[in-house]
């Protein structure tokens, strides 16, 4: 810089001698100060190297002891809030329309209901619906990896549904010894087979877990379909759009202790798709359907993303018309 750019007012520019890490020094340095302060006498002793560390207490996910709900007092308490505070609201918020209980008639011991799943609203749609001599003794079967992960989560869950951690991606023997009790305790239970969400309102394919519960505990399967809960809370959305849903029963089904449970799975993914066909349809269409086994799919229509998403959106009941849509649209 000359003079006479000092003459004309600019002033020189001063660069400090800075490294690239001085900000990493300059946090190591500062632990290193703070380091006596956070050792033993002032902080935590260090571990003996030569004691082993116990295990650590698992008390989440599949650990989670959800006993504490099946209290007397935890089950008056449950009762009270869904007969005066969940029931009218999914009553107000779904508006059921609940068939088939007839089919049910007859029998006088737990069961297993399980459902298509495509909402959050299901499990609390179901079990405003389900009839009384069920509903005061069932739990739900509730992914551990979602319901279970904080303690806030789980105690909230175990509490208002009855909620069972089990694992959704394999066969654990925790959850399987715990179903297994309630089950031959005299508890039903409600479970998803597909194990989650439906990503775009078509079904996915199921699990056996439920097939696997009822052959080793010998309890019927009762399947469900239930239509509409999709259109008021989407997967992945936060608004709640009122309107009706539709809960059908179907026969229970019994399992066949020498088969493999994947062949109960197979019939049960049937049964509820056959109860989709007869919700969208009629009941004399649906047994037609289902014994020339050509009942739609749950799983919709093969193709892109865009023709699926067609296919479904339409609307399977016109107002303004007493024809009733077949379904799927592409069948």
């Amino acid at each position: 810089m000359t003079g006479d750019d000092l003459a004309g007012g600019a002033r020189p520019q001063r660069r400090l001698p800075v490294s690239p890490g001085w900000l990493a020094d300059a946090r190591s340095g500062l632990r290193g100060r703070l380091r006596p302060l956070s050792s033993f006498p002032l902080g935590t002793p260090p571990w003996p190297a030569t004691v082993a560390r116990p295990p650590v207490e698992r008390t989440l996910g599949t650990d989670y002891d959800s006993d504490w709900a099946r209290s007397p007092l935890a089950r008056t308490g449950r009762a009270v809030v869904q007969e005066v505070l969940a029931a009218p609201l999914v009553k107000l918020l779904a508006a059921p329309t609940v068939t088939g209980v007839d089919r049910l008639a007859h029998l006088d011991e737990p069961v297993i209901f399980a459902a298509n799943h495509a909402s959050h609203l299901d499990a609390p749609l179901l079990v405003s619906v389900i009839p009384d001599r069920w509903r005061r003794e069932l739990f739900v079967a509730g992914a551990a990896d979602y319901f279970f992960d904080t303690r806030i989560k789980a105690a909230s869950f175990a509490f208002l549904l009855n909620a069972v951690p089990i694992e959704r991606q394999r066969v654990s023997r925790v959850s399987a010894r715990r179903v297994s009790e309630l089950l031959e305790d005299g508890w039903s239970m409600l479970i998803f087979p597909e194990g989650g969400r439906s990503p775009d309102g078509w079904g996915r394919p199921h699990r056996a877990g439920a097939a696997w519960m009822a052959q080793r505990t010998g309890r019927p399967i009762v399947p469900v379909h239930i239509e509409g809960t999709r259109r008021i809370l989407a997967k992945g959305s936060s608004r709640v759009h009122p309107g009706r849903t539709t809960v059908t029963f179907g026969a229970p089904l019994r399992a066949d202790p020498a088969a493999d449970p994947r062949v109960l799975a197979v019939r049960l993914e049937e049964a509820i798709a056959a109860l989709a066909d007869e919700t969208a349809n009629d009941w004399y269409t649906a047994r037609l359907r289902a014994a020339a086994g050509t009942t739609p799919a749950l799983t919709g229509p093969d193709g892109a993303d865009w023709r699926r998403a067609w296919a479904l959106g339409r609307p399977r009941r016109p107002e303004r018309s007493r024809r009733r849509e077949r379904w799927p649209w592409n069948a």
